[in-house]
């Protein structure tokens, strides 16, 4: 049984993601911070998973001991959240996964998948491929092509590297979202009956679903190294490039609801198309799922309470409350007690 260390292994894809592995037969170390709780509970009665808490920016090498692949999927995400410290966002998103890609290949790991994103393109017209100009206009969208940088160039014969850059991510997780777009739009009609939108609603954005990029990293890690080995590859699918006024009206569709919509937040800078071709063609990925099942199951989980709307489902939120409640303990804390 082979040893996948996944990094980030508590986030919005990582939960999923350790979970296929799961299935699929892996032995997975999950290693996250867990800033946002247990989100690995419901897996660990699973002999197959070991917990690790730590950070990707000074974990003890050790961690590597005995694997076989690592899934890098350590980050500061959204595009927003990435913006609270740009600092910080550079350490962990590029510094801390480029260190994680030189310890896996010294420590003599075989294969390493580094997440990266389609907000590498930024704003640009046409469809945009893997040899595409990157146009980077944020601190996330920027370390992910830093990291890129300088993973890629590690592979060789016996260190098999490759880059995912995925497609705005939807769809229920255990670590739940409602700061990504078809999530946030199902939340808003569900509740309040208009979806949120940022301006103006004419741009262009790629979706995938968080099951079928989950898949992904499944399927280049089980694919021939001669297919993957030094590669880039988008994840979606073409006819999931939406405009995201057209996009909102689908997901009231998709729940029979009447659809309205209200704007929020400052206008939306980016906006991109992106192909799929590569992927579709080199591994066979088709993603099995739509923003409108997602939208129903979404729907569905709501209504059921089997998901909460909290602070810990809007990242930036949630990285701010911490920054708050830390501040406010080092004021009051002495000698190491608050009581």
């Amino acid at each position: 049984m082979r040893t996948v260390l996944v990094t980030g292994a508590g986030g919005y894809i990582g939960s999923v993601l350790t979970g296929l592995l799961l299935e699929a037969g892996y032995r997975v170390r999950a290693l996250d911070r867990f800033f946002f709780g247990p989100t690995l509970a419901r897996l660990q009665e699973n002999p197959n998973l070991e917990l690790v808490r730590a950070d990707v920016r000074d974990c003890d090498p050790r961690v590597l001991e005995g694997v076989w692949a690592v899934l890098d999927l350590a980050a500061l995400s959204n595009d927003p959240a990435g913006e609270l410290d740009p600092t910080t966002t550079l350490a962990i998103n590029h510094q801390g996964r480029a260190r994680m890609a030189r310890l896996a290949k010294e420590r003599g790991v075989e294969r390493y998948v580094l997440a990266s994103s389609c907000s590498v393109y930024g704003f640009q017209e046409g469809l945009l491929d893997e040899s595409s100009p990157t146009n980077p206009l944020t601190t996330y969208a920027e370390a992910n092509l830093k990291a890129e940088e300088s993973n890629l160039p590690l592979a060789d014969e016996g260190f098999c590297v490759t880059a995912l850059r995925q497609a705005t991510v939807y769809g229920l997780s255990p670590r739940m979202r409602f700061d990504l777009a078809i999530n946030g739009m199902t939340l808003g009609l569900w509740r309040d009956g208009k979806i949120p939108l940022l301006r103006d609603g004419t741009q262009w954005r790629p979706f995938v679903h968080v099951r079928d990029t989950s898949r992904a990293f499944l399927m280049v890690l089980e694919a021939p190294r001669e297919k993957v080995n030094g590669q880039v590859f988008n994840v979606g699918a073409d006819e999931q490039n939406y405009q995201i006024m057209p996009l909102a009206q689908q997901i009231a569709e998709a729940l029979g609801k009447p659809f309205d919509f209200e704007w929020y937040g400052l206008p939306d800078h980016r906006s991109y198309r992106v192909s799929f071709a590569k992927i579709r063609n080199a591994l066979g990925f088709v993603p099995r799922y739509t923003p409108a099942d997602a939208a129903r199951e979404i729907a569905a989980a709501l209504e059921a309470g089997s998901v909460v709307p909290d602070d810990r489902t809007i990242t930036l939120k949630w990285y701010k409350n911490l920054l708050e409640w830390h501040r406010i303990i080092r004021e009051v804390e002495l000698d190491g007690r608050i009581l």
